[in-house]
């Protein structure tokens, strides 16, 4: 049977108590169904809705204090009528926590003892012998993952949001990593339009970022790269007098550095290019290379 055939009135009301309450979300279980808890509790918190684990055995040896009033408490049990269950079941209805159930019997003592039952029912395990918990656990997991989007979705969560919980990821800093936070820790290269090519060239390398901007008042008025400089010296058998002027690019491709990083990466793959030189108000600010994204892990 599709679990989407389940989202009902039942899973509706679970998702408003949660979203309701000024607490936060404790989800509880035991053997494998304790580990899918712990991957639902990540999924909230990283999509704005706090929540603990707290091991359904270990709850009756202390933890039990973990569970706050304004709290809302998962259980997940697919019998939903093991030892554990029995005796945790009973102590969290002693207070004035709502108590949600997502298990395979509906008619367990978790069912019967809920305020709301998210069914996850499943026909058999994948396991030949139908015992080992693959299917149910999948089918929770499912629940889990449905639970946590209705309440994004509720909360408005942004992607905004989701890179102020994932500041470490790859994933977070394409929503977070700008321009300037790259190119403000790279060396500056530039010189002028009159600049001796050999300078250009000691430029190019000592800042090691395989570019020059060509800057006057402040203002690019072109670029050059090793392939520039490549291109020179195939061109002139002798390069005395020649001028940066002489070998620059007009127009450069520039990006301005409150830009986000990931849409410079665009621009650069769109035109096949290393670099771009950056520009804050209409005045040269620095370069950012290829190399920095993939060291930010942004590709």
């Amino acid at each position: 049977m599709e679990l989407s055939s389940f989202i009902d009135d039942e899973f509706a009301s679970a998702v408003e108590a949660i979203y309701n309450s000024k607490g936060r979300v404790i989800i509880t279980g035991i053997g494998k169904s304790a580990i899918i808890a712990t991957k639902i509790v990540a999924t909230l918190n990283s999509t704005g809705t706090p929540a603990i684990f707290m091991h359904a055995a270990d709850a009756i040896h202390g933890d039990l204090g973990t569970i706050l009033n304004d709290d809302v408490v998962i259980c997940i049990s697919k019998s939903g009528n093991t030892p554990e269950i029995k005796v945790l079941v009973p102590l969290i209805k002693n207070g004035p926590n709502k108590l949600i159930a997502i298990t395979a019997n509906k008619s367990s003592f978790l069912g019967q003892q809920a305020d709301f039952v998210l069914n996850a029912y499943v026909e058999k395990e994948a396991c030949p012998n139908n015992l080992a918990p693959t299917t149910s656990t999948t089918a929770q997991l499912v629940i889990g993952d449905a639970l946590s989007i209705c309440l994004l979705n509720m909360k408005g969560f942004s992607s905004k949001d989701f890179a102020k919980y994932h500041p470490g990821g790859a994933l977070g800093k394409k929503l977070y990593l700008r321009v300037e936070d790259i190119s403000s820790v790279n060396q500056k290269p530039q010189v002028t339009k009159d600049t001796d090519v050999r300078k250009v060239i000691v430029e190019i390398s000592e800042k090691m970022l395989g570019v020059a901007a060509v800057v006057e008042n402040e203002k690019v008025v072109g670029i050059i790269t090793d392939g520039d400089i490549r291109r020179m010296l195939n061109k002139h058998d002798n390069i005395n007098g020649l001028k940066a002027a002489d070998i620059m690019t007009h127009a450069p491709k520039s990006v301005e550095s409150s830009m986000m990083a990931v849409d410079a990466l665009e621009i650069m793959e769109a035109n096949e290019i290393s670099q771009l030189l950056v520009h804050e108000e209409g005045k040269y600010a620095g370069v950012i290379h290829l190399h920095d994204l993939i060291k930010e892990g942004i590709i």
